[in-house]
């Protein structure tokens, strides 16, 4: 029942996407030659803007096939579909465009064309959006649910259930355990599913039960030996099988199967920065934007430079070696905050709030952020990012390594200036665990979305934090 109406809501997408494209079609054709608000003189006729409309609408659907935008996405957020719906629209206008130029159709309208895809673009997101809040509203009330069967009472099982209860939106309810050493799960509140067999009576209770879409195999390591029995018996009875491994806490949160001289390998710190389309993209943005904000905020630096020189003696640059990309060490500007002082103070003493070494205009600077003015030039030399893990000294790096778990990973990709940690209000004196946490999930997560985001969160909230000290 739950493939079938898999499959029914795929062509209800299918058919919802070809029947807004042609909406939107007649719209932005209405609205470009006949609304009076444009220009509407056109030299090709209704049937040509009719034909590249249908070109543009069923490539859509083609590509959206090709590239997973019809797979099933119960368990993806709504940020996965807007990406997929970007993707699709980008090939596909390409696709149009390169053909209008390969037929030499060079009289159709320009901006009637802008106005399509974009409309296309818009409605797109704005009815998936739609079925998104509708279907979620639904398994909230118990419509639309799935039931799954946890092998394993334990830990490990008992943590998926709190998480699948905590989050109903995704409609999933958990139907029972079944472990060969528990009677019941180790719960007075009476809030776990009940313990309802043996691991042995796995296939009877798949037929007495068909209402079990998938098994969720939830056992310890010493139980390895019966996993291949237990996925035979799924398979037989026609349900899903999914495995937490006994170690998922060392695992990321989009683990990666890799195949390496024919065996398939769980890559544990597998990162979308890692291939080398995200790289380029992530380089060259990084590149326009660090450019345009050296332009745009040049006059700043010559105001902060003239503050500086005229209210404490010294270099108005800082410079820092912190450690950046792949544990390699660089020097990071900063416009100067505090007096003078030795490399060896600055380089192992945490700053503090009222530090006074800060000079008064310093105090100010590093307030409002502007003291990190100067890193869009570490960003063209390549050593710093606009958006990533802010990079650290020497010396905390080497202390941090040995109490923070994990706190070397956020070296697999090039520091920013801004980041996701930061935008959530962990700057200066906090919590380092907590910034590893975020900056992982940013590592494991990293889309050049999430960097616009980041981006907008810091403008957004503006540069002044009470935690920069």
């Amino acid at each position: 029942m739950i493939r079938q109406n898999q499959r029914f809501l795929t062509q209800v997408y299918v058919l919802t996407d070809l029947l807004c494209a042609l909406l939107v079609f007649l719209g932005a054709y209405w609205l470009k030659f006949h609304s009076g608000l444009l220009s509407h003189y056109s030299t090709l006729p209704f049937k040509s803007y009719l034909t590249w409309g249908t070109v543009y609408a069923f490539a859509q659907v083609v590509i959206g096939f090709y590239i997973g935008h019809y797979a099933p996405r119960r368990r993806k957020r709504f940020s996965y579909d807007v990406l997929k719906i970007v993707q699709v629209h980008s090939v596909s206008g390409l696709l149009v465009l390169s053909l209008l130029y390969i037929t030499k159709e060079t009289h159709i309208s320009r901006e009637f064309l802008a106005l399509y895809f974009a409309a296309a673009f818009l409605s797109n997101i704005g009815y998936r959006l739609a079925v998104k809040r509708i279907l979620t509203w639904m398994r909230r009330k118990g419509y639309n649910k799935r039931y799954v069967l946890i092998l394993g009472a334990g830990s490990v099982g008992r943590r998926f259930h709190n998480r699948l209860a905590s989050q109903s939106e995704l409609g999933y309810e958990v139907y029972g355990f079944l472990d060969d050493y528990q009677q019941e799960p180790m719960d007075t509140s009476g809030t776990y599913k009940p313990i309802i067999g043996k691991l042995d009576e796995l296939e009877k209770t798949l037929a007495d039960n068909p209402v079990i879409d998938e098994v969720i195999v939830a056992l310890p390591l010493e139980a390895h030996a019966k996993y291949a029995e237990l996925i035979q018996i799924c398979d037989k009875a026609g349900v899903k099988t999914l495995i937490i491994p006994d170690y998922f806490d060392l695992l990321p949160a989009r683990p990666f199967f890799d195949n390496f001289a024919g065996m398939p390998l769980i890559n544990v710190r597998d990162i979308p920065l890692d291939e080398l389309g995200n790289r380029l993209l992530k380089r060259t943005f990084d590149i326009l934007f660090s450019l345009v904000a050296i332009a745009i905020t040049s006059p700043v630096m010559l105001a902060i430079y003239t503050g500086i020189k005229l209210t404490s003696p010294g270099p108005v640059l800082f410079k820092q070696e912190r450690v950046g990309y792949n544990r390699k060490p660089f020097m990071m500007f900063k416009f100067r905050s505090m007096h003078m002082s030795t490399g060896e103070v600055s380089d192992k003493q945490w700053t503090v709030e009222n530090d006074p070494r800060r000079t008064a205009f310093g105090a100010f600077l590093r307030r409002t952020s502007l003291d990190e003015l100067p890193q869009f030039f570490n960003v063209l030399l390549g050593q710093m990012s606009i958006v990533g893990p802010r990079p650290e000294r020497p010396f905390f790096v080497e202390q941090f390594k040995e109490e923070v778990p994990r706190y070397m990973v956020k070296h697999h990709v090039r520091p920013g200036i801004t980041g996701w940690a930061q935008t959530n209000g962990l700057r200066g004196d906090t919590s380092i665990e907590d910034r590893i946490v975020h900056d992982l999930f940013y590592l494991e997560n990293w889309t050049f979305l999430f960097d616009i985001k980041i981006i907008m969160k810091t403008i957004l909230k503006g540069l002044v934090n009470k935690n920069a000290y």
